[in-house]
This record gives C-alpha cells, structure tokens and sequence, in this order.
C-alpha cells in the first residue's frame, strides 16, 4: 500500500513527498492528478516496469515496489540515488558552482560537450556516469534523455544560464522513497513476473506514434514497435488472469484502442512537449486502460 505521510512531531520521522529527479521523455509528472483518479482503491505491492523518470512511483510512494527501465544507465542512477545520495550531491554541488561561475554560454557549451563525451565513455555502472547524467539532464536541450543507435548520449546544448543542476533536498527524498525498492534492468516481462493476485502493476511503455512524423528518438537505442505492442497487450491480459490491478498508458491511436478493446478505456488530456516545433507542442487526447 501506499506509505502515509504523517505530519511533523519530534517523535514522527516525515516521508517528504519526492519528485523525479530527472526529466525522461513521457514523463508523468503533469499527467499525476488524472491518472490518480484511476488507481485502484487498495493494492499490496506496486510494480512499474518502463517506469522512466518515476512520476507515478512518487506519487504513490509505495511501502514496497518494483521498479524497471530497460534503461540501464537509469536504473544504475536509482541505485545511486538510493544508495549514495550524500556523495552525489557532493559531486553535483562542485559541479553546480563550476557551471554556474563560467563567464557565458560559450563557456558553459564547451564543458557540457566535454562532459557528454565523457559520458558516452565510461561504464554505464560507474557512479560518474550518474553524475554526469544528472548534469546533462538539467543542462541539455529541453531535458531530455536521447540515444543514437550506437547508444550514445546525443542532446545537444540548452543554453541555459542557471539551471538547476543539484536539488538535494529531492536528492534526499527520492533517497528515502527508494529505500524499499527493488530496482532492476530487465525486459519488462522479467520484471513483473513476480507480480501476484492484488498487486497494482502499472504500464508506461514508449507510445504509439499518432503518426509518422511524431514518432520521437527513442531514448534507448532499441525501440518498439507494434508488435511489441501487441505482446504486450498479451502481457496485459496475463497479468488481469492474475488478479493484478493492472493499469496503461498509451496514445489514443486506432491501433491501440482496438487492442485494448476487451478492458476499460479512459481518455484523458494531455500536454506534449517535446517536438522540435514549438507551434506543434500542446494538448494531446491519451488513453488510460485498466481491468478493474
């Protein structure tokens, strides 16, 4: 269940709500209090296997989860988190002051291209690579996450003066909200195959594109494409064979109205931000699809 937050005494330790900590293409963050209105009432154990930056996983902060990316430098950067948070936000801070005292954008581009290439050089287990991931997050073209398909980190620039490269009092609170979380790198079906009769499992994968010139980079260097969507639709119906609270999120396109045709579908507004024309981003209608 879902971990209550209990007010502020000296006897009471507070579970501070957290938020994601980095920005990750279809993020939840904004979608939060529409998709509350479909969680089920009561649930033991949560599951988010493509669960991306976590807006879901910290909205309902659960008392014991699993989580998954097929994303491993992601999901090493949860560990970290978890795991390690004081020397992060160390390493982040000197970083923040360095980035932050350069004298212009000129300055500021060339150590974020000499920190990408880094990056893109070290093992994707090392605890400087989530630094470096958390750097460019925050100092990258509208924040995204984006590989090529030789799995190499390839946003550009954002030119932004002052971002906000180390929050460490969210630092913290992601921290605390990990502590009992598994967290893997698996295929998603390996993920979830613990999931049991009440569980919540909730399903975030990459979206059908409504069309072909809105189909986006994916932000790993494989992708997914309609028949994974379909096996996934089979995983779906597995998991409601189960008895599991399951619950998806996916563009509202004929092809996945069709496949979901069996089960309850919600439709919900919502905002896309990450086309490159500005006059193209905007409200959105997606579908929610649940079995319970």
């Amino acid at each position: 269940m879902k971990r209550v937050k209990e007010k502020n005494t000296t006897n009471v330790v507070v579970i501070a709500q957290a938020r994601p900590f980095l920005k990750w293409v279809g993020g939840k963050a904004k979608l939060v209090p529409e998709l509350e209105k479909f969680y089920p009432k009561t649930f033991n154990e949560f599951y988010e296997p493509f669960v991306g930056g976590g807006a879901m996983f910290f909205s309902i902060n659960p008392a014991k989860s699993y989580i998954n990316d097929m994303n491993e430098v992601l999901m090493n950067a949860y560990k970290h988190v978890r795991d390690d948070v004081d020397a992060l936000i160390k390493e982040l801070t000197l970083l923040h002051d360095y980035y932050w005292e350069l004298p212009d954008n000129v300055a500021k581009k060339e150590l974020f291209l000499e920190k990408r290439t880094l990056f893109n050089s070290l093992d994707n287990g090392s605890f400087e690579k989530t630094v470096l991931l958390i750097f460019l997050n925050k100092t990258c073209f509208n924040g995204l996450y984006r590989e090529n398909s030789k799995g190499e980190f390839n946003v550009p620039f954002n030119n932004s003066e002052r971002p906000p490269i180390c929050d460490a009092i969210n630092l913290r609170n992601v921290s605390n909200s990990l502590q009992n979380a598994k967290i893997t790198h698996l295929s998603y079906e390996k993920a979830i195959k613990s999931a049991k009769k009440d569980d919540f499992v909730y399903l975030d994968p990459p979206y059908d594109p409504l069309n072909q010139t809105s189909r986006f980079t994916s932000y790993h260097a494989s992708g997914f494409d309609r028949k994974d969507q379909e096996k996934l639709r089979d995983v779906f119906q597995e998991l409601a064979n189960k008895g599991c609270n399951v619950m998806l999120s996916n563009s509202n396109t004929p092809f996945i109205n069709e496949l979901y045709k069996a089960f309850k579908i919600h439709k919900i507004s919502a905002a896309r931000n990450i086309n490159s024309i500005g006059t193209k981003r905007g409200k959105v209608t997606e579908i929610v699809v649940t079995n319970y």
